[in-house]
C-alpha cells in the first residue's frame, strides 16, 4: 500500500482545531477590531 492509498483509506481525524463552519465574517471583523485596538494602544503608549 502506498502512502497516498493509506491516506485515502484512513478516515479523517479531527484534532480539535478550527471548524470549517461557523461565523467567519464575525471572526474576521473581531480580528480586525483587535488589530486596530492594539495599534491604538501601541501608538498611545509611544512604543512606535
Amino acid at each position: 500500500m502506498t502512502t497516498n492509498a493509506a491516506a485515502v483509506a484512513a478516515p479523517r481525524v479531527r484534532t480539535g482545531g478550527p471548524k470549517d463552519d461557523g461565523p467567519q465574517l464575525l471572526e474576521h471583523a473581531l480580528g480586525w477590531v483587535l488589530v486596530v485596538v492594539f495599534a491604538m494602544l501601541v501608538t498611545r503608549l509611544g512604543l512606535l
